[in-house]
Order: structure tokens, then C-alpha cells, then sequence
């Protein structure tokens, strides 16, 4: 199954000048459409931002295999355990799956038809990652470990301005999404993008390393949901993504050169009452990545895999709760009015990331 594709410039050529009184055209209101079904069928869409190039994304992957290549006592340094690793570097072996500490997930996953059940880890994650905050952040918060200062690896003079520039473009398209699916939803435009101002998004790309660990089979991110708002990739140079859809189909995803990939959250699924619910995903070693790795060795390419990755939130001190029509839904209670960041601070708990040292 081939993701629907949505190229946002229409969207992004008259924006501006849209209110929620306004009548959206036939093609935008199709377009609008398009965008929430795919949210709500499948958890994932792919995306044509004319903002975000192909240059941008591999300029962004160049410096962060420079960065994964660097030696574990370098990357180290960055490492903030006291703060739940939400800055900095999250060494591998860190990360622990969901399907690995939920017993009501790995009941589920043992009823799954074969052909569709995830890759079984038998540890933390084998990627790195490192965090890095992308906008501003408040003056005043309940959960500043989650809105922390951002840690800067010496000896990367462009750090801060390559991260800070591809996080502002993938934001910026992810901000378009959200008030895209907003109008599809029958919510005000601005219904999602309000939640998110101050929010404490990160851009949060992992490295893999495949020299190391290359083997078909081996589970570099295991079968999880994200639990931020909606998430936002540039393509990665090596495959090895799988997503589940809704009906519990698995799908590989290809992500097409000069597109981003966006996933569901679970920030969205509380905010729409269970109507778009959090997509699950995996990352492991297929048969395309070994090709795709012995390729990069024939013309001497980093084997590090990196994905380029952003997390949006709603903002920590902001309220989750199903908005408009959706506060009516039978399953709304199963989604009660909580802070975002008390939500963000109880799943890092049960994956092990806060409080590790």
C-alpha cells in the first residue's frame, strides 16, 4: 500500500488570507479532507512541503552521521540523564520499547495474525539519539526538565544553525498539517496550532550503527506509538521502517525522494477522543537495508542510519482533552482533561527514560 502523497502548496498559497467564517475552495476543502482521513485511517501521510529541500534534509543527515561517527566518549558528554534525556544525546541501550513493559500490548501483539506481528526486541533500542529543542519555550512552567537549555557538542560549529534551520522548516510544515487536519476534522482552524505555541518540540534524529549492527533481523527502534502530538521525518538514506494501520494491516514504508513522512502521536488521539489514535511503528534491519547498506560501502557513504526526525507537542502546561464535537464522543472519557506535560512525564517513566541514570 502506497501512502497518499499531499503537496501542501495550495494550502500554504492562500492560508494566510483563510479564516474559519471563510468557504474553503472545492480543492482545498478536498485537500483538507484528504489530510484527516489519511490521520485517522492509517496514522501516517506523506507530504510535499515546498519549503523543506532535499538539500536541507541531506545537509542535516550529513552532520548528524559526522556527529554518530564521533567515539562513545565524545557523544557522552552530552548525555543528561538528570533531566529524563529530553536534551542532548540518549546513548543506545537506553530507550526501552513499550511492547517490552506493557502487558496489555504484548497481549494484543501475541493475538496478531503472524504476517503482521512486530519484530520482538530483546533489549533497549540499538539507535542513539540526540534532543534538540526546536522554538521558544515558556518563561513559567510546571515542567521545565521538559523545556530545558539545549546542549551543544563542541567542535560542530554549524550545530546550532543547521539544527535550528531544518526543526523551524519541519515544524512549520508539521503547523500546516495540524490546521489542515484541524478544518478536515470540522475543527477551527487553529483548534490544534493554539495547543502547540510554547510547546517543547525536538528535533530528535537517531543514529544506527550499521557496521555494527546490520543484520537482518535487528530491532533499531522496537514496536511503539509516539507520544507527542504528530511526528515528522525526512527521508533516511537506509529503509527499515514499518508502520501499522489502524485495521492492524503492516505496512514498509518508502518514503519518495523530496517528501516528509508524518505520524500520529498520542497528544492527537486525546484530542480527538480515540478518532485518530497514535500510530504504531517499528524500525529494524530488512533485506532493502542490507542493500541499501552494501551500496553505501561500495561508494564509501557513512553506515550510520539516521532519521530525521521532529516531535511536535502541545505545549506541557496546556490541557489535553477532546476539543469541540469530539468532547462528545462516547469514548471521551476514556481521555480525561490532564496537563500535557503530566501526561509526557508518566510515559517517560514507564519507558524507563526518567529518573535513568
Amino acid at each position: 500500500m502506497d501512502l497518499p502523497v499531499i503537496d501542501l502548496s495550495t494550502y500554504l498559497a492562500t492560508s494566510h488570507e483563510l479564516s474559519d467564517a471563510d468557504e474553503l475552495s472545492p480543492e482545498l476543502s478536498r485537500l483538507c479532507d484528504d489530510v484527516s482521513r489519511s490521520l485517522r485511517e492509517t496514522g501516517a501521510l506523506l507530504v510535499k512541503d515546498p519549503r523543506c529541500s532535499v538539500e536541507d534534509n541531506d545537509r542535516f543527515i550529513a552532520m548528524m552521521e559526522r556527529y554518530f561517527e564521533s567515539p562513545v566518549e565524545f557523544k557522552r558528554l552530552q548525555e543528561r540523564p538528570n533531566l529524563h534525556y529530553q536534551v542532548g544525546v540518549t546513548p543506545e541501550g537506553v530507550e526501552v520499547p513499550r511492547s517490552l513493559v506493557d502487558e496489555e500490548m504484548q497481549e494484543k501483539l501475541s493475538a496478531m495474525p503472524k504476517e503482521y506481528q512486530p519484530h520482538s526486541p530483546k533489549g533497549p533500542d540499538r539507535k542513539w539519539r540526540y534532543f534538540w529543542r526546536i522554538g521558544p519555550r515558556p518563561s513559567n512552567t510546571r515542567f521545565q526538565e521538559l523545556n530545558s537549555e539545549p546542549v551543544i557538542p563542541d567542535g560542530f560549529l554549524e550545530w546550532k544553525d543547521t539544527m535550528d534551520s531544518w526543526g523551524y522548516k519541519m515544524i512549520s510544515a508539521i503547523e500546516v498539517v495540524a490546521e489542515m487536519a484541524a478544518i478536515g476534522f470540522g475543527l477551527s482552524k487553529d483548534a490544534f496550532t493554539s495547543l502547540m505555541k510554547q510547546g517543547p518540540h525536538l528535533l530528535a534524529p537517531t543514529g544506527s550503527d550499521l557496521q555494527r549492527y546490520g543484520q537482518e533481523g535487528t530491532v533499531f527502534a522496537g514496536y511503539h506509538y509516539d507520544l507527542n502530538f504528530l511526528t515528522i521525518h525526512g527521508r533516511s538514506r537506509f529503509p527499515g521502517l514499518n508502520i501499522w494501520l489502524r485495521n492492524g494491516q503492516k505496512v514498509e514504508v518508502k518514503v519518495p525522494v523530496g517528501c516528509l513522512l508524518i505520524q500520529t502521536g498520542k497528544q492527537i488521539e486525546w484530542l480527538t477522543a480515540g478518532d485518530c489514535i497514535a500510530g504504531m511503528h517499528e524500525v529494524v534491519c530488512t533485506d532493502r537495508t542490507i542493500e541499501a547498506i552494501k551500496l553505501a560501502s561500495e561508494q564509501n557513504r557513512s553506515l550510520w542510519r539516521i532519521s530525521s526526525t521532529l516531535f511536535a507537542h502541545i505545549a506541557s502546561d496546556a490541557i489535553l482533552k477532546p476539543l469541540g464535537h469530539f468532547a462528545e464522543s462516547p469514548l471521551a472519557s476514556s481521555y480525561p482533561p490532564t496537563h500535557a506535560g503530566e501526561y509526557v512525564e508518566q510515559e517517560l517513566a514507564i519507558i524507563n527514560l526518567k529518573g535513568k541514570k
